[in-house]
């Protein structure tokens, strides 16, 4: 009974000893407040349970999401959805576990809402629903990068992404109104592009039809005139059916068959 009582202590303290450090996960043994500079990536840390302990963190790309308003260059409020991609470099954890602590990611948030305030002053509430926006998530990023080497090397932050926009609803109305009025203008512009085109077509093609008279008109000559006359002639009288033909003896004019 003693023996077994010994035993499953000594299989809780084995247990209780080791640390198992999963794909995706780096592992950092932490003695009496210190870190260890040896980051594992997977398999099994054995460490002393009484002056150890073992830290595991995500090297994976993590997200923050935060609902934010955010100010504009004319002054209003934004609301804006947030998500905000970042990677720990697994060299460097122990580095940010022992300036930050494990609450590295509300420092990464406070630079976000510093950047964010700063960059979207710049910019108006409708350049956050247009083309503009992928501009204001870089310029975001890129003051946050330089705020985060002084304050939190060692965090690689992989994008910020604005992805719901919620404008004041008149500001909202406004946008929607002159979008609509656009392309209401681009519709018209179109509409007398084609009209001006066609007018030109029949311009060309009355011109045309002109000339080819003019031209037909002046080859007209007497002798030719006398010319088809005759030739008029010899295909009637090669017809089969009866006709009454009325002539000045120049031109012929059927008026009957």
């Amino acid at each position: 009974m003693k023996s077994n009582l010994i035993y499953g202590l000594g299989l809780a303290l084995i247990c209780s000893s080791c640390a198992v450090v999963r794909p995706g996960e780096a592992g950092i043994k932490q003695t009496l407040g210190k870190f260890n500079n040896t980051v594992s990536t997977q398999g099994t840390i054995i460490y002393n349970p009484f002056i150890s302990k073992i830290i595991k963190e995500s090297t994976k790309t993590n997200n923050i999401k935060l609902i934010l308003s955010l100010p504009t260059k004319e002054g209003l409020s934004v609301d804006s959805e947030i998500s905000i991609l970042y990677r720990l470099q697994r060299d460097k954890i122990p580095m940010i576990l022992e300036n930050l602590g494990q609450e590295y990611e509300s420092v990464i948030t406070s630079v976000f809402r510093s950047a964010a305030s700063d960059v979207c002053a710049q910019f108006y509430a409708k350049d956050m629903h247009s083309g503009m926006r992928a501009k204001i998530e870089s310029e975001i990023k890129d003051k946050m990068l330089i705020n985060l080497e002084k304050q939190a090397e060692g965090i690689e932050l992989i994008a910020v992404l604005m992805k719901r926009i919620q404008l004041p609803r008149g500001l909202a109305q406004s946008i929607e109104q002159k979008l609509q009025a656009e392309q209401d203008a681009m519709r018209m512009e179109f509409i007398i592009q084609e009209a001006t085109l066609e007018a030109k077509r029949k311009i060309i093609e009355a011109k045309g039809e002109s000339d080819s008279q003019k031209i037909l008109a002046e080859g007209l000559t007497t002798d030719i005139i006398k010319l088809r006359s005759i030739e008029a002639f010899n295909k009637l009288s090669e017809s089969p059916n009866s006709k009454v033909i009325i002539t000045d003896g120049k031109t012929p004019l059927l008026i009957n068959e």
